[in-house]
């Protein structure tokens, strides 16, 4: 039976506007769990941009607290999570910036539920000793699976084909049957070009090479070699991969070398339409902020670009009517969804949960299994970086509420730093890590990202 107590679940959805308070800044910035207000039995952890805390909760239930903010902004989310929460678990729906950051007063670990984390400032978080975590070994088949499920589209026509016959137009004999399926091509002997060969970016040249396409690809942080155990050809220049691709698919993550990787110029780098070849087709399934969607608009209409599919788009949640992609020929759009079975879903938030849960008991960033912001840490003789949370307030008696947090010290934390002496350094025995299904996943192409 469920012994959750009513208080393991809080709803702290949008509240009365905050009254800004001012900072308790400790000696060198140093700042303990929670400076002032009542003592909680357990760190509180929030879902920032969602209601659902089904699978989290047995995770995380005997460590922390759950809330749900279902909040779009931090102007949405409930004070008591500003000035409480420790730790943030969140979609792709909401954006932390620097100023927002600064807005929470206890907040040490930021678990991005996705592989993407370009919504976070993550130098900034790193620079404020906030840990910025992403979950990349989910979903690493779906996405694959819907990226050529997409190149299939553009080459057979299927979705074109399928809404004719939805649509009621009849087609009767080869003329017509010619006419409706223009455009329809052979895949065998065509290049495949992915830009980001990563978890995902395999997973699809495995399968496209099923298919028959001669796979090429280019990513300059992989080491020489890749491509031998693969049986795919690498090349140096994403020039050369678009001048060389039938058929061009992202798989890199976005940063701010590669925002708007695929523009104008690119795409006149792409193969054009020749008598002996139909131009190239362009797959996006990692970021949006990739594909520059005025300049492939413009190509589309003007047959720069033979066809297009895109899972993602440069703003989110999508609205055709006042996109410059609402009126392009040749398109495929879908709502952000190449990541998504039951299966993914399920094991992404359970990656996620335990992330968090590795956060609670152990130290940060060292105990984290996907830190994406280490290096921006400060340095700990000009530490400003909040402590993780102390074992001792995490030990038996604490977790049945009669513990408390533990006394923090800033000064004595400090001097301990400074002399390489973790501030924490009792060992946590009665919580051990459930098991993980978690996986151990570019010209400023960017690095090759995990899955959605």
């Amino acid at each position: 039976m469920d012994k959750r107590r009513p208080q393991d679940v809080l709803n702290l959805m949008q509240q009365p506007p905050a009254i800004k308070r001012n900072r308790i800044d400790a000696p060198m910035s140093i700042r303990g769990p929670i400076p002032n207000g009542p003592m909680h039995p357990r760190p509180l952890v929030a879902l920032l941009d969602g209601r659902d805390c089904s699978v989290e909760m047995p995770i995380l239930k005997d460590v922390a607290t759950v809330a749900f903010c279902d909040a779009q902004s931090t102007q949405e989310i409930h004070e008591k999570v500003l000035n409480e929460a420790v730790g943030a678990l969140m979609w792709h729906t909401i954006t932390l910036t620097k100023e927002d950051l600064d807005k929470f007063k206890s907040l040490r670990v930021i678990i991005r539920i996705g592989s993407g984390y370009d919504n976070v400032d993550v130098k900034a978080a790193g620079e404020m000793g906030i840990a910025v975590c992403n979950v990349p070994g989910y979903g690493v088949e779906e996405v694959a699976d819907s990226t050529l499920c997409l190149i299939l589209n553009l080459y057979r026509r299927t979705y074109w084909l399928a809404n004719m016959v939805r649509e009621g137009k009849k087609i009767n004999g080869p003329e017509q049957l010619r006419e409706a399926a223009q455009g329809s091509a052979r895949i065998r002997g065509d290049t495949l070009g992915i830009v980001g060969l990563g978890r995902v970016g395999t997973a699809v040249a495995i399968r496209a090479k099923v298919f028959g396409f001669n796979v090429i690809f280019y990513d300059p942080y992989l080491a020489d070699g890749i491509e031998k155990s693969l049986g795919i050809t690498r090349v140096y220049t994403l020039q050369e991969l678009l001048f060389q691709s039938d058929c061009v698919s992202l798989h890199c993550n976005l940063n701010e070398h590669n925002h708007h990787l695929i523009n104008d110029y690119t795409i006149k780098q792409m193969r054009p339409e020749t008598p002996h070849s139909s131009g190239a087709f362009l797959i996006n399934t990692a970021r949006g902020g990739l594909v520059d969607e005025h300049a492939l608009a413009a190509a589309l209409k003007d047959g720069r670009i033979r066809a297009a599919a895109l899972d993602v788009q440069e703003s989110e949640p999508f609205n055709l009517p006042t996109s410059p992609l609402k009126d392009c020929p040749n398109l495929i759009l879908t709502p952000h969804s190449s990541f998504y079975s039951e299966q993914s879903v399920s094991e992404l938030r359970e990656m996620a949960a335990g992330e968090v849960r590795r956060a609670i008991l152990g130290r940060i960033p060292d105990s984290l299994r996907n830190c994406v912001n280490k290096e921006y840490f400060p340095s700990p003789a000009n530490s400003t970086v909040r402590f993780p949370f102390s074992a001792a307030a995490l030990s038996a008696e604490g977790l049945n509420g009669a513990g408390g947090y533990v006394a923090f010290n800033p000064a004595m934390a400090a001097a301990a730093v400074a002399m390489g002496v973790h501030p924490d350094q009792r060992p946590v025995g009665s919580h051990s890590i459930p098991p993980s299904s978690a996986h151990s996943d570019a010209n400023h192409a960017g690095k090759a990202e995990g899955s959605g």
